[in-house]
């Protein structure tokens, strides 16, 4: 849905906890009610034929769209300062349909090695059966360098603005600005981050992603993912036809064919994701899960600044371990993104670390099987701890010369940093260090 929320400017805080909704619309309800409902009545037969024929946006199948829905999106939208926004059934549906989108009838995307390992192995299995490739950039890093790697049917740049596991960082307005000079949009997606930490529509980021299953929601109970876009590019190229296509289902009232750029000027590409991908591939988010993901983002801000402070203490706790190898975290001044986390992120670089477990694979299976307060499994986000061996679990599907790629050594343990108190994660981690090397 479109960002409605520009009548009044509110701060952070206050749309995390207001936007897009307005209680008399909805029976004066103080919390968003959960419109669990296939579908809508209509008015009459002129508005289904309003409604079909996309000159009327309201309320018609569920499948597309849901009162509740709509308030997750224009909620997020408004943190973000985006245009539109698309709420889906989960954070890979939002990637899957935000790449098929953009490089619709095939071409290339320059990608960021540091990436989850779901997204990096569904760019080797999925996406080149439908003519979508992918280039691992070289010189992410080195924004000034990039433009060479750009080649004539490259549809865009994707990027995580905090990479998982290993929270890389990287400039983001300098990538921004390579992509635009070669007219394709930067996609970054942003769920180790969230908008309180970072907004990348603000640093020059086109399409944004989510997992929402992670921070924006930080309780585990939910699969949600976000598509947000930030209304400035041009989607009108000879790169990207397909948003001027005339079709007949966005015909007018006189019958003549439209295209979702003159239906949907402000927010084409999350419209087209709607009405396209969502639409005929299905992938909804149910009105009980977008219920699920605005009660958790009523204390995003609160969640996500005590996680970053255990985030950091934990870290510092690591960096001088005995049986710690390395720490790998861009809050520490050892890290070689410090000062861009310092320039960037000035309410902190995440919830996520990662450190060398300096021992055996033995030793290191006996460490994480002797944890007790800190959680093994594989989400991150979550408001209890949670510990896990990436290269084994989350990053498993890579080889090792994409693991070398994506700097992820085999002896990497990745934490997301919870809620508890400090001293008792740092007392369960040193617990079962010793009992690891007994």
């Amino acid at each position: 849905m479109a960002n409605d929320s520009k009548k009044k400017e509110y701060r952070f805080d206050t749309k995390k906890l207001r936007a897009g909704y307005d209680p008399k619309e909805h029976n004066y309800a103080v919390s968003p009610p959960i419109y669990q409902t296939t579908s809508f009545d209509f008015r009459d037969v002129e508005h289904a034929k309003a409604l079909f024929g996309l000159r009327e946006l309201g309320n018609l199948y569920t499948r597309v769209g849901n009162p509740t829905v709509a308030v997750l999106e224009q909620r997020v939208a408004a943190l973000d300062g985006a245009s539109g926004a698309i709420a889906l059934a989960s954070g890979m549906a939002a990637i899957s349909y935000t790449l098929l989108n953009v490089a619709e009838g095939g071409g290339r995307i320059l990608t960021s090695p540091y990436l989850y390992g779901g997204s990096t192995d569904s760019f080797k299995k999925v996406y080149p059966k439908f003519g979508i490739h992918f280039d691992y950039a070289k010189n992410l890093e080195n924004p000034e360098k990039l433009a060479e790697e750009i080649k004539p049917d490259t549809k865009a740049i994707y990027v995580e603005s905090i990479s998982n596991p290993s929270g890389v960082l990287l400039d983001i307005d300098a990538i921004a600005e390579v992509a635009h000079a070669h007219g394709i949009p930067l996609i970054v997606d942003n769920t180790v981050a969230t908008p309180y930490l970072y907004n990348p529509i603000a640093h020059g980021a086109d399409i944004v992603v989510y997992s929402a299953t992670k921070g924006l929601t930080g309780h585990g109970n939910v699969i949600a993912g976000l598509v947000l876009e930030s209304g400035k590019f041009n989607w009108q190229s000879d790169k990207f036809p397909h948003f001027s296509e005339k079709l007949y289902t966005l015909r007018d009232i006189h019958e003549n064919n439209r295209s979702y750029l003159e239906i949907f000027p402000e927010f084409p590409f999350t419209a087209r994701i709607r009405f396209n991908y969502l639409n005929y591939f299905g992938a909804a988010l149910s009105p009980f899960d977008a219920y699920l993901v605005l009660i958790g983002l009523e204390t995003l801000s609160e969640r996500v600044a005590k996680q970053v402070k255990n985030a950091e203490i934990l870290a510092e706790y690591l960096k001088n371990h005995k049986y710690v190898e390395w720490v790998r975290y861009p809050g520490l001044k050892e890290s070689p993104y410090y000062e861009l986390a310092k320039r960037d992120f000035p309410k902190g670089a995440g919830g996520l670390l990662a450190f060398g477990f300096k021992g055996t694979t033995a030793q290191r299976e006996a460490f994480l099987d002797a944890v007790e307060l800190f959680k093994y499994h594989v989400n991150i986000g979550d408001a209890r701890s949670l510990i896990v061996n990436s290269p084994q679990t989350t990053h498993s599907e890579l080889e090792p010369d994409e693991k070398k790629i994506a700097d992820i050594p085999e002896n990497l343990i990745r934490i997301s940093a919870g809620l508890e108190d400090p001293e008792d994660l740092i007392a369960d981690l040193e617990q079962a260090f010793e009992k690891a090397y007994v």
